[in-house]
């Protein structure tokens, strides 16, 4: 099974959820803004794609910086509360596949632990190629 926390809004996650069908898996899709991870759960995501809890904090388009979590000083359980409480702050798109969890920025990571990652030709929503017709992958 495989699981994306998307945000339908987002052409990066848009980009990611287009590939992962293409590859003939029909992912459950948790638009996390309206059901956000449980705080347990974030950790869990965090951990298992390699990440700091500061790598996952989205900071674009955020209040990052009107809740002061850019100084250095503030804890990993602080931002983990501020990322539960503000499901914005959550950097997308995670996905959890059998063969790992990434957060797929860019959006092309999400080959890497797909089952299927021979998806034929695709090509991102503002035409950047990312797996040419002959089915080499770009980049």
């Amino acid at each position: 099974m495989t699981t994306i926390y998307h945000n339908p809004d987002c052409g990066t996650s848009r980009n990611t959820l287009a590939m992962i069908r293409q590859s003939e898996e029909k992912p459950e899709v948790i638009e996390y803004l309206k059901h956000p991870p449980a705080k347990e759960r974030l950790i869990w995501l965090i951990r298992e794609a390699g990440l700091t809890v500061r790598q996952a904090v989205r900071q674009k388009d955020t209040p990052y910086d009107s809740l002061g979590l850019s100084d250095a000083s503030v804890s990993d359980e602080a931002l983990l509360d501020a990322m539960v409480a503000h499901p914005v702050l959550i950097n997308r798109p995670f996905v959890v596949t059998t063969r790992g969890v990434r957060l797929c920025r860019p959006s092309e990571l999400v080959l890497d632990i797909l089952q299927n990652p021979d998806i034929g030709p695709f090509v991102k929503e503002d035409g950047e190629v990312v797996i040419d017709a002959g089915g080499n992958r770009i980049g």
